[in-house]
C-alpha cells in the first residue's frame, strides 16, 4: 500500500499466497495414506474400522492378548476325569451336557457332547425336558439348567469354574480337600477344569458330581509369533479367566514369562498379610496341641493350613480396611507382570487404563460382549476372529483369521504407513516455511514478487497432486514402536525449511544483484527453481538416513514426482503464455542448482538428526 500498488492486486496476491502457504493437501494426503494402509491390512485379514487406529497400532508397545482362541487353538480335548462317588463317569458327562447347549457350538461344550455320543448317552440326555436355561455368566462363572425328568421330577444341573462349583456343594460325603487337590493336579498339567454339580431335591443343596479336565493346546505359530513381537518391541501380556496354574503352564509353553499374577493382586488387594498371619497362628496351634512334633511336621501342617486359607480368601470379598497398594505400585505391578489369571471383563478395562496412565500405547484383543468396554478403552482395540457383533463394533480393528500372526502383520504394516505419514508431514511443514519466509521477506523487505499469483497456483497443483504417491512409498520397518515426536518433526522441518529459504535468497542475489536480469525473467527462473527443488525435499525426509541408502523410493513415487518436475520445467522453458520462457540453458542450470542444494539439505538433515537424538538420549539418561 505504501508503494501505491493496486489494493485489488494486493488482495488477490495475499489470498493466493495464503492458500499456497497453508498445507491444504495435508489432510487429503494423510487420509489417502491411511486408507491405502487399511486396504493392505484388509488383504492380510485385518479390517480397519477407524483409520487413525493405524497410527496407534504403529506405536503399540503392550499387547494384552486373550488366551483362548488367540494364543491357543480353541479346540478342547478331554482327559480322564475325577468323579466323586457314588456318581459314575456317565453321570458326570450327562449332567455336564444337561448344563450345556449343543446348538451354541461352544468349543468347551463340544467335546462333552462328543463324549456323550461315544458313551451312547444320547437317549438318557433326551429324556430330560429343559424348563429354563441360564447361559454362562462371566460373573458367576457358571451355566445351569432347570429340567424335568421323564417322571416329572425337577433337577438342576450346573457346570462352571471348579472353585465356584466346589464351594456351592455341601453333600456330607464330599471331600473338598480331595477335589481341590485334583483341581491343582489338573492345572499343573495345563488342563482347564470344569466342575459339575446336580440338585435332585429342591430342599437340599447341590451335590458335587466331579471334575472334567480339558486341554486347549497352544496354536502352532503362537510361540514363534510372540518371539517376533518381542523382537519388534511389543510386550505380550496374557489375559485369561483361567486359574493361575493353567495360565502359568501355557505361559511357560509360549515363553511369555513366569510372572502370571492373580486378579486380586492386580487390583492391589493383596492377601499376603492374612496368609502370613495364618502361618504364624497355625504353627503356634500345632506346637501347642502336639508338643513333641518336629519342625518339619510343623511346617508341613502350616503349609496345608495356608493353602486352605488362600482358597477361602480367593472366593470371598476382602473386608473393609484391607491394606491396598498405592496406584503407582499397582501400575508398576501391572507393568512387570507377564500376564493375569482369573480375570473378569471389567478387569481388562482396569488393566488397559492403568497401562495408559504409565504412557503405554496399549493393544487389547477380545471377542465377547463384556470385552467391549476394554476394546473401546484401548488405543488399538482388536476384535479377534469369531468375535461377537458388540466386540466388533467397539474394536478399531477386526481380525478375520485366528491367531497372533495377523496382529504381527498388522503392526508391521501400520509402522510402514506411519513412516509415510511422518515423512510427508515433515516435507509439507518444511515447504510451508520456505514459502512463508521467502515470499514474505522478498515482498515485504526487498519489494520484489518472486513469482506471480498464477505461478503460485501452478506450483500448488504440480506439488500437491503427485505427492499423493507417498502412500505407496517404500519405507523402513522399524523393530520398535513408533509414535509422533512433534518436537523432532518441527525441528527437522524448521531446519530444512530455513535451508530452502537460504537457497532461494542465494539465487535471488545471483539473478537480481549480480546478473541484474529482468523481473519477468527472474520470476520464471524462480518458478523453475521451486518446481524442481520442491519435490526434492520429500527424498530428504522419507528416511532418517542418507538419501542414497535403502529402502529406495518406490517407482510410483519417483515417476509421479519426476513427471511433475519435467512438466514444470517445460512450462518454464517454453512459457506457453503463462510466463516469460527461460530456455533450456537456464532450465538445466536450475536442475544443477536444485540438485546441489538437495545434497546440502541432506547434510543438514543428518547433522540435525544426530545432534537432536544425541541430546535427547542424554536428557533421558
Amino acid at each position: 500500500i505504501s508503494r501505491h500498488e493496486s489494493e485489488i492486486d494486493l488482495l488477490i496476491y495475499a489470498l493466493v499466497l495464503t492458500i499456497s502457504a497453508i498445507p491444504v493437501a495435508m489432510p487429503a494426503v494423510l487420509t489417502v495414506t491411511m486408507a491405502i494402509g487399511a486396504t493392505v491390512l484388509a488383504r492380510k485379514q485385518a479390517i480397519v474400522s477407524r483409520l487413525d487406529a493405524i497410527e496407534e497400532l504403529a506405536g503399540v508397545d503392550v499387547l494384552c492378548s486373550d488366551k483362548t482362541g488367540t494364543l491357543t487353538q480353541n479346540r478342547m480335548s478331554l482327559a480322564p476325569p475325577y468323579v466323586n462317588p457314588p456318581f459314575r463317569e456317565e453321570d458326570l458327562y450327562l449332567y455336564a451336557a444337561l448344563a450345556s447347549r449343543e446348538e451354541n457350538h461352544d468349543p468347551i461344550e463340544e467335546p462333552i457332547f462328543a463324549e456323550v455320543d461315544l458313551r451312547k448317552l444320547r437317549e438318557r440326555l433326551q429324556a430330560y425336558t429343559v424348563e429354563k436355561f441360564i447361559p454362562f455368566n462371566p460373573v458367576s462363572k457358571s451355566s445351569q439348567a432347570i429340567l424335568r425328568d421323564e417322571n416329572g421330577r425337577q433337577i438342576v444341573a450346573i457346570k462352571g469354574a471348579p472353585q465356584v462349583i466346589i464351594e456351592m456343594c455341601h453333600n456330607h460325603d464330599f471331600d473338598k480337600t480331595e477335589a481341590y487337590r485334583h483341581v491343582e493336579a489338573f492345572a499343573e498339567n495345563g488342563f482347564r477344569t470344569l466342575g459339575v454339580a446336580v440338585q435332585t431335591d429342591p430342599d437340599q443343596g447341590f451335590a458335587f458330581v466331579g471334575l472334567i479336565p480339558l486341554f486347549d493346546p497352544p496354536r502352532e505359530d503362537s510361540k514363534e509369533v510372540i518371539a517376533q513381537l518381542k523382537a519388534q518391541g511389543v510386550e505380550v501380556k496374557m489375559v485369561t479367566g483361567d486359574n493361575i496354574a493353567v495360565a502359568r503352564y501355557i505361559a511357560r509353553l509360549l515363553d511369555i514369562g513366569d510372572r502370571i499374577e492373580d486378579v486380586r493382586d492386580l487390583k492391589g488387594e493383596s492377601t499376603e498379610e492374612y496368609l502370613f498371619l495364618a502361618r504364624l497362628v497355625s504353627r503356634a496351634l500345632v506346637k501347642v496341641l502336639k508338643g513333641d512334633i518336629s519342625e518339619e511336621e510343623v511346617d508341613k501342617k502350616a503349609d496345608e493350613v495356608v493353602r486352605l486359607v488362600r482358597k477361602e480368601l480367593n472366593n470371598i470379598p476382602l473386608p473393609p480396611g484391607t491394606v491396598k497398594r498405592h496406584e503407582s505400585e499397582i501400575i508398576e505391578h501391572i507393568e512387570q507382570a507377564n500376564g493375569f489369571a482369573q480375570v473378569y471383563p471389567e478387569d481388562k478395562y482396569f488393566i488397559v487404563d492403568e497401562l495408559q496412565k504409565a504412557d503405554h500405547i496399549v493393544g487389547m484383543t477380545g471377542d465377547g460382549v463384556n470385552d467391549a468396554p476394554a476394546l473401546k478403552k484401548a488405543d488399538a482395540g482388536i476384535a479377534v476372529s469369531g468375535a461377537t457383533d458388540a466386540a466388533r463394533a467397539a474394536a478399531d480393528i477386526v481380525l478375520m483369521a485366528p491367531g497372533l500372526g495377523v496382529i504381527l502383520e498388522a503392526i508391521k504394516q501400520a509402522r510402514i504407513t506411519f513412516e509415510r505419514m511422518q515423512s510427508y508431514t515433515i516435507f509439507r511443514i518444511a515447504e510451508t516455511i520456505r514459502i512463508i519466509f521467502f515470499m514474505g521477506l522478498a515482498i515485504g523487505v526487498f519489494q520484489f514478487y518472486p513469482v506471480t499469483a498464477l505461478m503460485i497456483i501452478v506450483l500448488a497443483l504440480l506439488n500437491d497432486i503427485p505427492i499423493l504417491a507417498i502412500a505407496y512409498d517404500n519405507t523402513k520397518i522399524r523393530n520398535r514402536p513408533i509414535r509422533w515426536d512433534m518436537h523432532e518433526v518441527l525441528v527437522m522441518a524448521g531446519w530444512l525449511g530455513m535451508a530452502g529459504v537460504l537457497s532461494s535468497f542465494t539465487l535471488f542475489w545471483i539473478v537480481m544483484v549480480y546478473l541484474k536480469l529482468p523481473i519477468d525473467f527472474v520470476q520464471s527462473v524462480f518458478f523453475a527453481k521451486l518446481v524442481i527443488a520442491g519435490h526434492g525435499t520429500i527424498y530428504n525426509t522419507r528416511i532418517d538416513d542418507w538419501f542414497f541408502k535403502r529402502p529406495w523410493p518406490s517407482w510410483i513415487l519417483f515417476t509421479s514426482t519426476f513427471s511433475s518436475r519435467v512438466a514444470g520445467t517445460l512450462i518454464a522453458v517454453y512459457g506457453f503464455g503463462l510466463m516469460t520462457p527461460i530456455g533450456w540453458k537456464w532450465a538445466l542450470g536450475m536442475w544443477a542448482y536444485a540438485l546441489s542444494w538437495f545434497v546440502f539439505n541432506d547434510v543438514v538433515k543428518m547433522a540435525v538428526l544426530r545432534y537432536y537424538r544425541k541430546r535427547k538420549a542424554n536428557v533421558m539418561i
